[in-house]
């Protein structure tokens, strides 16, 4: 890890990206380092570095390589809901077809991945390390860690699932590297899979108890209480601990408002009362053709609307009933579509907000998530007649005539999955759903126009989810500069 920690500046950099725009503010050069004491004086300032974790969240690299929303949408090509009938410019190409986890180079997708979160974790740690020493209010020092904690553990989490096999059963397994201190001058082997999940509970709980009753400052990119709660959720559901998901996502949900049918059409670029949380862009700082909307939006001149058109798998598609708001935001298949139609089954879920400017906010947490963990929690539980209440007001909230078709057992739990497939869809949690539900990737290969899968495009179509490929590869420079790991430490 000392190649990732030697090579990232100091958190203060990371403040001044709010006001100079350098793509490569994070990178160190002995004319830009400002000392973290300067940083960490007040709480202001701590504050202003803060924001440029957050800032760094949604910053774009490459046109493939804008934060977290990019990952989503590498994890979600990965698995079989989303695809894509053409290569296109070739964005998400090697993700489709689960060549871009398997590279060890840093501009991969697995090198992306690593850097990125190990840059959250390093300034997230100067943060937690220094703010209590900071002059300013005790409630903004415990809003600044709590919002920091939470990060780490949001940042551990992902690592966690992308470089290792699911929790359940993989406790002893090699995880990642554990850095919880600032400016560590030595690497670290990689902690056992229960060691992160040790960390990344601790730091939700006491993340909790610092939030609790504190207003956010920026909303919706801060985290508050909610969102730690939210994420606790998702980690307890991911560790099949669902006493403990079901608790936590009930709380992370309370005073948010499901998107009613009318709201949910263009809900999702724009913050709204069903958003725990989210990125907020500003207007003259969108990333244009590297963002979420280009390579998402079908109807605009980005990525998607010139050729790399994202499609909801035909399995998806039926599976929503006739009615459904969320049906009507996919092209219904048509017998002969022509150039001057959309491709069948094209996704209309995520829209830029106004034509003639590319801002949009991205979604990272929402109420119905929160609905679907605390049903399907409680329907493992047994507990089969909350789950089904919770399922059916979600459900309702996009199509007001559905009555759950299965009240108990296993069929409930499969219902409450599709819905989670359906409710969910493309904003990236494919691949850690399939690796915690043991569900292998299985694509019907045929026409794209009848909503199946590009074989000669998707190359990969079917593949255990247990099988070492799915694992992201540690970048060979990482291997090489951190002293604690060796060839033998790289996923097989």
């Amino acid at each position: 890890m000392k190649n990732i920690f030697k090579k990232v500046a100091p958190l203060a950099l990371a403040a001044l990206m709010l006001v100079g725009c350098e793509k490569e503010y994070l990178e160190t050069s002995p004319n830009s380092e400002v000392p973290n004491e300067l940083v960490f004086a007040t709480t202001d300032g701590a504050l202003v570095g803060l924001n440029g974790i957050y800032r760094f969240m949604w910053d774009s690299e490459d046109h493939d390589k804008f934060g977290q929303k990019a990952l989503d949408i590498a994890m979600d090509y990965m698995g079989t809901d989303m695809f894509t009938p053409v290569r296109g410019y070739g964005w998400y190409v090697a993700d489709y077809n689960l060549s871009s986890i398997t590279s060890t180079t840093a501009t991969s997708r697995s090198g992306y991945a690593w850097r990125h979160y190990y840059r959250v974790i390093f300034n997230a740690n100067n943060l937690i390390a220094n703010i209590d020493n900071a002059t300013g209010p005790q409630a903004d020092k415990d809003y600044i860690k709590g919002n920091a904690l939470t990060l780490r553990a949001y940042a551990y989490f992902y690592l966690v699932n992308l470089y290792q096999h699911t929790y359940k059963g993989h406790e002893n397994a090699p995880g990642v590297p554990l850095y919880t201190e600032p400016n560590a001058a030595e690497g670290k082997a990689r902690g056992t899979v229960q060691e992160v999940y040790n960390q990344i509970v601790a730091d939700l709980s006491a993340a909790e108890a610092l939030l609790d009753g504190k207003a956010r400052k920026v909303t919706p990119s801060h985290i508050n209480v909610n969102v730690a709660r939210g994420l606790h959720a998702r980690v307890a559901l991911q560790m099949e601990d669902y006493a403990t998901a079901a608790v936590k996502a009930n709380a992370a949900r309370q005073g948010r408002t499901l998107m009613n049918a009318t709201t949910y059409v263009n809900g999702f670029s724009t913050h709204n009362t069903e958003w725990i949380w989210g990125l907020q862009i500003p207007n003259d700082q969108a990333t244009i053709y590297a963002s979420f909307y280009s390579h998402m939006d079908n109807t605009a001149g980005g990525y998607a609307g010139l050729g790399s058109t994202k499609l909801v798998a035909r399995e998806i598609y039926d599976a929503m009933a006739d009615g459904d708001v969320r049906k009507t935001l996919v092209q219904a298949p048509l017998a002969n579509p022509t150039d001057n139609d959309y491709e069948n089954y094209t996704s209309f879920k995520f829209r830029k907000p106004l034509t003639s400017s590319w801002q949009g906010d991205y979604v990272l947490m929402r109420a119905s998530e929160m609905y679907l963990i605390e049903a399907e929690a409680l329907a493992r539980l047994g507990r089969d007649a909350e789950a089904v209440a919770l399922l059916e007001t979600l459900v309702k909230a996009r199509y007001a005539g559905y009555t759950a078709p299965a009240t108990s057992g296993q069929a409930l739990i499969d219902e409450i999955l599709m819905q989670r497939r359906i409710e969910l869809w493309g904003e990236g949690f494919q691949l850690l759903d399939m690796k915690r539900l043991n569900r292998d990737l299985n694509r019907t290969p045929g026409d794209p126009k009848e909503g199946y899968h590009n074989a000669g495009l998707a190359i990969v179509l079917n593949r255990p989810i247990t099988d070492n490929a799915f694992l992201w590869r540690i970048p060979q420079t990482e291997i090489d500069s951190n002293d604690q790991l060796s060839a033998s430490d790289q996923n097989p």
